[in-house]
């Protein structure tokens, strides 16, 4: 029984925050993703402000831009949530969500609507 205890009191959780960090940094991105095509296609001085490489036009700017994005949101979660034990379901299921929105965002017909 005393070495039951001992036991238990020995094994710690280890931290995930890292994984979360990764996770939910990526549903960040693609969500960068989206908003920043999305505002390339709507808006003239954003389409011209995203290309940053003329022959491919304001891909180039978009996809430079969302990568810079989530390597922040990666660093700084990172930073925040390296020691600590996160609630993974709910930082999957907020990382699902964005993904779902970047997916919705990027839909010809939804996009066209807005």
């Amino acid at each position: 029984m005393n070495d039951e205890r001992e036991l238990k009191s020995s094994l710690r959780p280890i931290p995930n925050g890292s994984g979360a960090a990764a996770v939910l940094s990526a549903g960040i991105g693609v969500c960068a993703v989206a908003g920043f095509a999305l505002a390339a296609d709507k808006m003239p001085a954003m389409q011209r402000l995203m290309i940053f490489y003329r022959p491919t036009g304001p891909l180039s700017g978009v996809t430079t831009s969302a990568v810079v994005v989530w390597l922040l949101a990666w660093g700084a979660l990172e930073v925040r949530w390296r020691r600590r034990e996160v609630n993974l379901p709910s930082v999957g299921a907020a990382a699902i969500v964005l993904l779902i929105l970047s997916l919705l965002l990027t839909f010809p017909p939804l996009a066209d609507l807005l």
